[in-house]
């Protein structure tokens, strides 16, 4: 069992807020506007140490929040409290609190379950995100600052949850920390990972490589969306692409599917594939194959073939802004492969986790890739991240993920 949470006073108010930042005009209006971030350009002058919550105030010195100081990264401020009230003591501790409580309504907290119980900014926690695999916790931090949270967001969280933790990892290795020039790290924090980690959920048990997996170890922000594509596929054969760890895949043999082919270029993928559907009764649905899913599935509608549900969820195709007109032209020649593959009153399931291209010219994509493909293409549903992954209205970049499902039907 974990050890228990420590109570040292680290919360002490003193601790955390440090110093002061000015912001020009233009940040006072960006950060009056709703968006908790500010960027350098923003920042008259700044009397803080970097990873420290500071107070934010107007050119004229009026206290305007709390956010979370950095001198590298071109985020200079992230915003965590607004308003002219000072943080008190148990600021973090009510913070989590608040998070844990979100998930419980949600009925995300079973003990045998998964969940992102801590969504980064969106949550108001700078840069850290903490996502929960039944009893191990996964810490991923981007920035100083949630470095510097981390050890008391772990306390408030193992004093929160109902069930004691056997294990919390740091896998703070995404290529974000460059950005604050810090170094990548993955740390096992406290207690043991001895032997998998296995997570149940509806009806579903999988396993998850929380050291070397991708984000934090697993996809949980696709978790109701696989669930709506299963919906799809009694009776139906079906592809599931990029299929990662085949969740989408395995959920689609649980509800019914004849065939379920699933294809990835990572054959650690694959492996973990096999064991999901075994793991689940159906691996004598499930069929996995290593290609590079471009080609294959072009050279899978070269030879004519037909599938009732062909999904699709490949990885970021736009990084960064710059990457936005390469990532169109293969977001719309990747549907016009999904599309070719499906059959007459089949559906597509179309995924893009790229944050830099928004919800309408995704739906663009899709539409030119069944246009291109000779498929008339009927929207069916339009949906983003599972609720645990919080979407803030201030700040976009939080709404990241798209879904889509559309019925087929050929001339």
């Amino acid at each position: 069992m974990m050890e228990e949470a420590r109570v040292d006073g680290r919360d002490a108010t003193a601790k955390f807020v440090a110093g002061e930042v000015v912001l020009t005009g233009r940040g006072r209006r960006r950060l009056l506007s709703g968006h908790p971030w500010i960027f350098r350009d923003d920042v008259a002058r700044a009397d803080a140490r970097p990873g420290a919550i500071a107070r934010i105030v107007a050119p004229q010195g009026e206290l305007l929040g709390h956010g979370a100081w950095s001198e590298a990264s071109k985020i200079s401020v992230r915003l965590v409290a607004r308003g002219k009230h000072e943080l008190g003591p148990d600021f973090w501790t009510r913070r989590v609190a608040q998070c844990v409580a979100r998930r419980a309504k949600l009925g995300l907290l079973d003990p045998r379950g998964a969940c992102r119980l801590v969504a980064g900014d969106a949550d108001g926690f700078p840069g850290l995100v903490v996502d929960r695999y039944a009893d191990v916790l996964v810490i991923q931090s981007g920035t100083l600052a949630g470095d510097e949270l981390r050890e008391r967001v772990v306390d408030a969280l193992a004093a929160q949850l109902a069930f004691p933790l056997r294990a919390v990892l740091d896998r703070s290795d995404a290529s974000a920390r460059k950005l604050e020039g810090l170094d990548k790290r993955v740390e096992l924090m406290r207690g043991a990972l001895d032997g998998e980690v296995v997570v149940e959920e509806s009806g579903l048990a999988y396993s998850v490589d929380v050291r070397a997996g991708h984000k934090t170890g697993h996809y949980l922000d696709q978790r109701d969306n696989r669930v709506e594509a299963a919906r799809h596929a009694r009776g139906e054969s079906v592809v599931d692409a990029f299929c990662y760890d085949g969740l989408f895949g395995v959920r689609a043999a649980l509800a019914g599917a004849s065939r379920v082919l699933c294809l990835d270029q990572s054959e650690a993928a694959l492996e973990r594939t096999r064991a999901n559907a075994e793991r689940n009764g159906v691996l004598h649905l499930v069929a996995t194959e290593r290609v590079d899913c471009m080609d294959d599935l072009r050279e899978r509608v070269q030879r004519g073939e037909r599938h009732g549900l062909v999904i699709v969820d490949p990885p970021a195709f736009a990084k960064n802004r710059a990457a936005v007109a390469g990532a169109a032209r293969g977001y719309v020649e990747l549907n016009r492969r999904a599309f070719g593959l499906v059959e007459d009153g089949g559906v597509v399931v179309s995924a893009s986790c790229s944050y830099n291209i928004g919800a309408a010219d995704f739906l663009d994509h899709v539409r030119e890739g069944a246009q291109a493909a000779g498929v008339e293409a009927r929207l069916v549903a339009s949906r983003g991240a599972a609720p645990d992954h919080a979407v803030l209205l201030g700040l976009p970049e939080s709404d990241y993920l798209k879904c889509v499902f559309c019925l087929a039907s050929r001339p």
